[in-house]
């Protein structure tokens, strides 16, 4: 009951973060204390909502220190529901920020994925203005870019910042953690309007089906109904081999992507800019993907000062047939997106596809056709694809 619970970043370059000091008693009320730059303005509004919070937690005894930073409210709220379930384990009530009305978009399974941005689940400094730099995916990272010791901190952080934070419109994800650890995660996601769940080093058809089925049992307890999908990420040499079995695991999978740090190491060799130990699990990753019908999308371009070097990956990954890229830094994702805009080429031709198919409809023609190529719906739906690529492009330009 006396144990002092420590949650948070003591370092003050961290900014948008808080420390906290908590220690439950068994009488004498609550001690709150406070220093903060911003005291005099927010020092009221902070006391409050931690006063709100102990009333909510049934908190009657407690010596409470907030070393505060510049924390926003879902910040604060994540850090200090963290420590009072250190400090009372068994506690299973949940402090809910309320849900932003501006996040309550849907996605659909074949939206256009260029760009998807990772920022670390337990970085909130990143969160706010992630969505301003118009990446059409923003992955909140519980995984590979979280300490072992801020994983549960992250959990909360992330709950929150689905619930709160603008994402702009940008494609909802998180990145939940290796499995059967990541199982774990799901539970401070699925409730949150999450769109798509990237599963890390995915090796079988088994590893999908686990997070579907959890996915399933989270959705009907919390009666969620918007679609969840999926996002294997294959880092092994096991995982290339069960390409295909992973890619058609469940109707839920949206996209297949390769992540070529774990990779290379799995195969025993260094990762290099021109990719030539890659070339094989790349071409395995595009080919599993377009035989299940879903999205190829590549890893990430480590080196966020070359601008060149990204746009010449890019380009290659768009020659292997990737639709997509990852990005870690905002900077990135406009060379990405510009690397996969169509060219006028592409753009006629599916504009002559879209054109012909809505003649033969109008007509009430059954076939389909340019010249002597038969055109069917999947045809039709990448040319629109295209169409609508060329048009994000130029919205950005």
């Amino acid at each position: 009951m006396n144990k002092l619970i420590a949650v948070g970043q003591k370092d003050i370059r961290l900014h948008s973060d808080c420390y906290i000091e908590f220690k439950p008693k068994r009488s004498g009320g609550l001690n709150f204390k406070l220093k903060s730059k911003v005291s005099s303005m927010y020092g009221k509004s902070i006391g409050d909502t931690i006063l709100e919070m102990c009333d909510f937690f049934e908190i009657k005894s407690a010596d409470i220190l907030i070393n505060d930073f510049g924390a926003l409210p879902e910040t604060l709220t994540a850090r200090f529901e963290l420590a009072v379930k250190h400090a009372f384990p068994k506690l299973e009530k949940e402090f809910l920020p309320k849900f932003n009305d501006k996040n309550k978009y849907k996605t659909s399974k074949d939206r256009i994925r260029r760009s998807r941005l990772y920022l670390p689940g337990n970085t909130p400094k990143l969160f706010p203005n992630a969505g301003l730099h118009k990446p059409d995916g923003i992955i909140l990272d519980l995984e590979y870019s979280v300490a072992l010791a801020e994983k549960d901190a992250a959990q909360l952080l992330v709950r929150n910042t689905l619930r709160v934070t603008n994402f702009y419109g940008a494609e909802r994800m998180v990145r939940i953690n290796q499995l059967p650890q990541g199982l774990k995660d799901l539970q401070f996601v699925v409730p949150n309007n999450v769109h798509v769940i990237l599963i890390p080093k995915c090796e079988n058809a088994q590893n999908v089906i686990d997070v579907e089925n959890e996915v399933k049992r989270l959705k009907k307890e919390n009666g969620v109904k918007n679609k969840i999908y999926f996002m294997p990420i294959i880092e092994s040499a096991l995982g290339i081999r069960n390409a295909f079995e992973i890619a058609e695991a469940s109707e839920n999978n949206c996209a297949l992507t390769i992540g070529l740090e774990d990779y290379t190491a799995d195969i025993g060799t260094a990762r290099t800019d021109e990719g030539r130990e890659s070339f094989y699990a790349r071409s395995v990753i595009v080919n599993a993907a377009k035989a299940a019908g879903i999205q190829a999308i590549d890893t990430v371009f480590s080196d966020v000062t070359d601008m060149n070097g990204l746009r010449e990956s890019v380009f290659e990954a768009k020659s292997l047939g990737f639709e997509g890229k990852g990005c870690i830094h905002p900077r990135q994702i406009k060379v990405v997106h510009e690397g996969f805009a169509p060219t006028d080429k592409e753009i006629e031709k599916a504009k002559k596809i879209v054109s012909a198919y809505n003649e033969a409809k109008e007509k009430g023609l059954g076939v389909v056709s340019i010249g002597s190529k038969m055109i069917d719906a999947p045809v039709v739906k990448r040319a629109l694809n295209t169409i609508k690529a060329s048009e994000l492009n130029e919205s950005i330009a």
